[in-house]
């Protein structure tokens, strides 16, 4: 199952930003919160080094369907298919991070953290400790109390155009930069051949692999796709350093070998392209970009009239 972090928007509905969030919000009632939460996402890591890219891409499903809600995390019931058994997020993984880190917080907190703020600090703490920036993740998200399986079908594929990520930035009241930036989350991804082979053979009437993949990755990723290929595990790292959080990703894409269309047609749209290229000569600007770009997500669709989940899986 594929693991990558898909920097997706949901292309119908419109969240706004500027939920009346507080970075000192558990001051008072749980002020060790974000301890618990590194600790829980740190002992994780310890153990499987996917856990960054699997919380990443997990945020961002969660922010792009309903908001910022943790609508993702709840499990599917006889009358309910939930949304992370929706299609596009079958492969989603590492909810036992959250689930760990709910159930210490339940003990020393009772009933007084989110879910969709652990998600959000959880989120932030595996950029850091993969070597990238950290923020200040303003907290007071409640957790919805609606998930459905079918509205992750509006979840584009990695084969997006540019033009379809704009547009679904722009109904959510993020920029084109907001895009590019958070695209850089691909820096700790990995993906099965499913996502990219498109590309790799009769890609179009004129064209049997896509024009716009470097030749030396495109011979690269045939070798690991053959057809017929009987390795479920096959895939490809999204950039060279796939455990650590740098700008090595706008280096590939601007170079031509992003993975996904999605990906290299970021370089292809003048929108976007001077925006790749600035990022890959300069890795501060990138991570000053990003953090903004986060915060701004976390800030997507949040749910102010929700609740408490004392159970992350469970609608109270």
């Amino acid at each position: 199952m594929k693991y990558y972090i898909s920097i997706l928007l949901v292309l119908g509905g419109i969240y706004e930003l500027g939920a009346a969030l507080d970075a000192h919000y558990y001051d008072k009632t749980c002020p060790q919160a974000e301890t618990i939460i590194f600790k829980a996402v740190r002992d994780a890591l310890a153990r499987d080094p996917k856990v960054p890219a699997r919380l990443l891409r997990m945020f961002f499903h969660d922010c792009f369907i309903r908001g910022c809600d943790a609508s993702v995390l709840v499990d599917s019931t006889p009358s309910n298919k939930a949304e992370k058994d929706g299609p596009p997020n079958l492969s989603l993984a590492a909810f036992y991070v959250i689930d760990a880190a709910k159930t210490k917080l339940e003990k020393s907190c009772p009933k007084t953290v989110s879910c969709a703020d652990i998600l959000a600090v959880a989120a932030r703490d595996v950029v850091v400790l993969s070597g990238g920036p950290t923020w200040r993740v303003a907290a007071g998200r409640k957790d919805g109390k609606i998930s459905r399986a079918n509205e992750t079908l509006n979840l584009p594929s990695p084969s997006s155009n540019t033009s379809q990520l704009i547009q679904g930035f722009a109904q959510r009241g993020l920029s084109a930069k907001d895009l590019v930036a958070l695209s850089g989350g691909h820096t700790l991804g990995f993906s099965h051949c499913s996502s990219f082979e498109g590309r790799l053979r009769n890609f179009s009437a004129a064209h049997d692999t896509d024009p716009t993949l470097h030749p030396q990755l495109a011979a690269e990723l045939k070798r690991k796709c053959p057809k017929p290929n009987g390795d479920r595990n096959a895939g490809q790292f999204l950039d060279s350093t796939s455990s650590i959080f740098d700008n090595d990703y706008y280096r590939r894409v601007a170079g031509g070998k992003g993975v996904f269309i999605s990906d290299q047609s970021l370089l292809g749209d003048y929108r976007t392209r001077w925006i790749v290229e600035a990022f890959a000569r300069d890795q501060g600007l990138f991570f000053k970009e990003f953090t903004d770009s986060m915060i701004r997500l976390g800030n997507v669709g949040v749910d102010e009239s929700g609740q408490v989940r004392e159970n992350c899986r469970l609608v109270n």
